[in-house]
């Protein structure tokens, strides 16, 4: 418990009588405070101020966060974020003593899951494919990157023109919006700028150098992977692909949060466990 004061003094105390000694005037306590009368307060966003926090039965707190959609690696966002729910967590559990029940809900099927799960399974069949030859290889990259500065030349020209229509309109919202997509695009064309770079300077290797076909692989591996989606995306129907590419990225987060010492939550769901139950509700 934390106690807060009023501004005022009480009268002197622990007066020894020993001239070396001053008086001791303590302050006085506002007992009209929640914090000082050992309340926890939160942010209501429905009344736009500080409220006592009062769990819906005695000491028991079920606690519902959003985890993350897994078709990535974890990056320094997800660590700030559940960095910050884990020392909220410990300061009701171990500090307040509330009995809390932690839950966290992984996104497990997500367009972005089925999108990176079809394209690193096609590339999977690409690298392992022995009848692609070196030349092969060469050829498709080359004609991927191709592709890719095509593709991002046509989105610059969209963004430039909406950001030229918005600004016309006088609309600063929207033009702020196109300003930051077309940050964003200029980033993403420099990466790929850097990505035609070592893919030509593999392409250069004698197919004799040692791990010339690996090397090759890496390089181009992102133009390569959007290439074989748009041609044979399509064929990659098997359910256990996405599954498999959702499970490991959720091992890979739950491993993460180990490794910041987080505490793991007391339960995990997943999306694809409430389906029928989305489904029914979209319906209603």
């Amino acid at each position: 418990m934390s106690l807060s004061g009023t501004g005022k003094f009480k009268e002197p105390c622990c007066d020894t009588g020993d001239s070396y000694r001053h008086s001791w005037y303590p302050p006085e306590v506002n007992t009209s405070d929640p914090i000082a009368a050992g309340q926890l307060l939160m942010h209501n966003t429905l009344t736009g101020k500080k409220e006592p926090f009062v769990p819906m039965k005695e000491r028991h707190v079920r606690w519902y966060t959003c985890g993350p959609t897994v078709y990535d690696s974890s990056h320094v966002g997800h660590a700030r974020t559940y960095l910050s729910f884990d020392i909220m967590r410990r300061i009701m559990t171990d500090y307040f003593h509330y009995n809390v029940l932690f839950q966290i809900n992984t996104t497990d099927i997500d367009d972005k899951i089925i999108l990176r799960a079809r394209q690193n399974e096609l590339l999977r069949q690409l690298e392992e494919d022995k009848s692609v030859s070196y030349e092969k290889l060469v050829g498709l990259a080359k004609e991927a990157v191709e592709e890719a500065k095509a593709k991002s030349d046509e989105k610059k020209v969209a963004i430039e023109a909406e950001l030229e229509e918005v600004t016309a309109k006088k609309d600063s919202r929207r033009r702020t919006e196109q300003e930051g997509l077309l940050e964003q695009h200029l980033v993403k064309r420099k990466n790929l700028d850097n990505d035609e770079k070592n893919v030509l300077e593999a392409c250069s290797a004698s197919p004799d150098e040692k791990d010339a076909r690996a090397i090759l692989f890496v390089a181009a591996k992102s133009v390569l992977a959007e290439k074989l989606d748009r041609e044979k995306g399509h064929l990659v129907t098997d359910h256990a692909v996405f599954n498999a590419h959702a499970r490991k990225y959720e091992r890979e987060f739950m491993e993460d949060l180990d490794a910041l010492g987080i505490r793991e939550p007391d339960i995990l769901t997943r999306v694809t466990e409430y389906v029928p139950h989305i489904i029914a509700f979209v319906e209603k």
